[in-house]
């Protein structure tokens, strides 16, 4: 049987960060890898982002809606199920509901194939002030997790605030409440423990937030964008309601002869030089005044 690890996470949660030592530490003793990229958007820009982690990806994207998405998630495991790997790692969207993971993997002949290893729910320690469709995410993304990483804290020595947490399982009546004997931080892994975490069977209440218009994502493809756009765009985006709830803004740019990496969020940014890249930016939030933010990215070129 292949072991299959979903790793969870918010948008901008650190997800990608994790994944890499995960995946460093799983080739070391010896497992054969394959990522799965699990993306309800038309555009996968994660996938890019690890093509040097040293093992096979594979990528799920699109779909309009639940049933259509899973069927292209299932048909995914069924393609790679009988190449040869023992060790398959799943990592969605940052807006993902769990109940598609489990759902898959209960269905033969899928069943037949996997077991599944680890579940882990990455956390930003800066968490804060998450909208009603957004505490739902993380309830689904976390109640099933073995373990939350908490991501950010670098030399800061900062705490988890785990009333804040638990006070999000109990509004959605959560059967899973967190212990500090839950949480690890970034910062301080032993993967020699954590690869034997397993998950939790857990249940919370159900919504349907993932696919209506609550979150939305903006593609914005061959604009030409450089720095000083992008920075424009991030501050104007990120500090007003006028265009939405942004919640992400992650994407390429070609700027000084170069491709660099965006990431940013409210409380994180991220520019960085990569070898390769595509002239696209997408903006990620919750529901998106998207003639506006196009308007806007017109008048500043």
């Amino acid at each position: 049987m292949i072991k299959i690890d979903l790793i969870t996470g918010f948008l901008g949660s650190g997800k990608t960060t994790f994944l890499k030592k995960y995946i460093t530490y799983l080739k070391s003793i010896g497992e054969k890898v394959c990522v799965i990229e699990n993306d309800f958007g038309a555009i996968n820009v994660d996938t890019m982002l690890i093509n040097d982690f040293g093992c096979d990806i594979e990528t799920v994207q699109g779909g309009n809606d639940y049933d259509c998405h899973m069927r292209r998630f299932k048909t995914k495991l069924i393609q790679i199920a009988l190449m040869g790997y023992t060790r398959v790692v799943v990592e969605p969207s940052g807006i993902f509901d769990t109940d598609l993971f489990f759902d898959s993997l209960y269905e033969e002949p899928i069943s037949n194939w996997y077991n599944i290893g680890n579940i882990f729910c990455i956390y930003d320690i800066f968490t804060k002030d998450l909208s009603d469709n957004s505490e739902y995410i993380f309830v689904s993304e976390a109640s099933c997790a073995s373990k939350i990483i908490v991501s950010k804290r670098d030399k800061r020595n900062l705490s988890i605030n785990l009333d804040y947490i638990n006070n999000i399982m109990k509004k959605f009546k959560s059967s899973r409440i967190f212990t500090s004997n839950d949480i690890v931080y970034n910062d301080d892994l032993d993967f020699d423990t954590l690869i034997n975490a397993s998950y939790v069977e857990a249940s919370h209440i159900k919504l349907q937030v993932i696919n209506d218009n609550n979150f939305d994502t903006l593609y914005i493809m061959d604009k030409k964008l450089n720095l000083d756009d992008i920075n424009f765009l991030k501050d104007e985006l990120l500090n007003s309601n006028k265009y939405g709830n942004v919640l992400r803004i992650k994407g390429f740019i070609f700027n000084d002869n170069c491709w660099h990496q965006v990431n940013f969020t409210k409380e994180d940014n991220l520019v960085e030089k990569i070898k390769v890249g595509q002239d696209v930016v997408i903006v990620i939030g919750e529901n998106l005044e998207k003639d506006k933010i196009l308007n806007l990215i017109e008048k500043n070129k």
